[in-house]
């Protein structure tokens, strides 16, 4: 049950001395070890972890490989070492007590699970779910992703209402543990996405080859979030939008394909014009254009024979719903009222 917890870092010094002690504290026993993976840093963090935490292991690139291909260097660096399972950890994440026990017991027991997450609490205000994860992640018929816990900016407060473990379609990349074999029979995360949603789409694909993916509330942790980019920069629009597209071709099913895709064209353009209209952003806007543009180049060289020959199946989790709709037009903003 050797398990392998997993920090990117880029840059991240703050965020280490901040929040790697308690990982250390509450993570490191025989059967774990906190690695950390840098994505050529230029700040002072191996030079704190080294010096702070020479237990913690340190994998060194030599350039930014972004959080996709950043964490599947380390993995494979990591393959031959005999560990059952990775946890991806964000350096913003601060762990409770026992926090991997209920995680990993609950993988041992349940053999088709490929991967879960703990519930992730906001560590700004603790009663709060966090945004990225909450207590497990679900997809609309249109991609659009929601939690337990959160729908789209309404983030609840945890009174205990999402603490069964319950089969999600995606788990949170800020605390993800994915069981290595399935990791890699599944590819990893895609490289291509650089990151943002690339969770998502290993989860998704997980789900089509018959595993299960799952929240485990029993575990709990909190997250800082939007540490890499905050919400509303151009940058991280661009890679929402076009990681969504990429996704939806990749996993949807075939009789769904060409409407969901037709109506996103129209969702993304009226998602851009209220950018640029409501929000004055030009940059957005301009975003979420080159976002189409660039997901339309990468289909036809990247992905053009991607789905030929795939048995590409509907799976549980993706919801025969429009989250919008409810959202915004049924005014339903909470999940347990979906």
């Amino acid at each position: 049950m050797k398990t392998a917890v997993v920090i990117l870092n880029w840059n991240g010094a703050k965020m280490l001395r901040e929040f790697l002690p308690c990982v250390v504290k509450f993570s490191e026993d025989e059967s774990t070890d906190v690695v950390i993976a840098d994505n050529a840093s230029t700040d002072d963090s191996l030079e704190y972890v080294s010096k702070a935490f020479p237990s913690c292991r340190i994998i060194r690139f030599a350039e930014n490989y972004g959080f996709a291909e950043g964490y599947n260097k380390a993995f494979e660096a990591l393959r031959g070492d005999g560990y059952k399972y990775f946890v991806l950890l964000n350096s913003d994440v601060e762990v409770t007590e026992r926090w991997l026990h209920p995680l990993v017991s609950f993988m041992e027991n349940n053999l088709n699970v490929a991967a879960c997450q703990p519930k992730l609490l906001s560590q700004k205000d603790k009663k709060m779910f966090e945004y990225a994860g909450a207590s497990g992640g679900f997809l609309d018929r249109y991609g659009y992703p929601f939690c337990r816990g959160r729908i789209f900016d309404t983030v609840e407060k945890d009174r205990g209402q999402y603490d069964n473990a319950v089969p999600v379609l995606w788990a949170t990349g800020a605390c993800l543990m994915v069981r290595a074999e399935d990791y890699f029979a599944a590819g990893g995360l895609d490289a291509n996405f650089f990151a943002h949603q690339e969770e998502i789409d290993l989860c998704w694909r997980l789900n089509i080859m018959g595993h299960r993916v799952y929240c485990v509330p029993e575990s709990k942790v909190y997250h800082v979030g939007g540490g890499t980019l905050p919400q509303g920069n151009p940058r991280k629009t661009f890679l929402n939008f076009r990681n969504s597209l990429l996704m939806l071709h990749k996993n949807l099913p075939q009789q769904d394909y060409k409407h969901v895709m037709r109506v996103r064209w129209f969702l993304d353009y009226v998602a851009a014009f209220k950018m640029l209209l409501l929000d004055r952003s030009w940059g957005n806007f301009a975003a979420v254009y080159k976002a189409r543009h660039a997901f339309k180049k990468m289909r036809r060289s990247l992905y053009a024979d991607y789905r030929e020959g795939k048995d590409i199946h509907d799976v549980e989790g993706r919801l025969p719903i429009s989250i919008l709709s409810i959202y915004y037009l049924k005014r339903r903003k909470i999940f347990s009222n979906l």
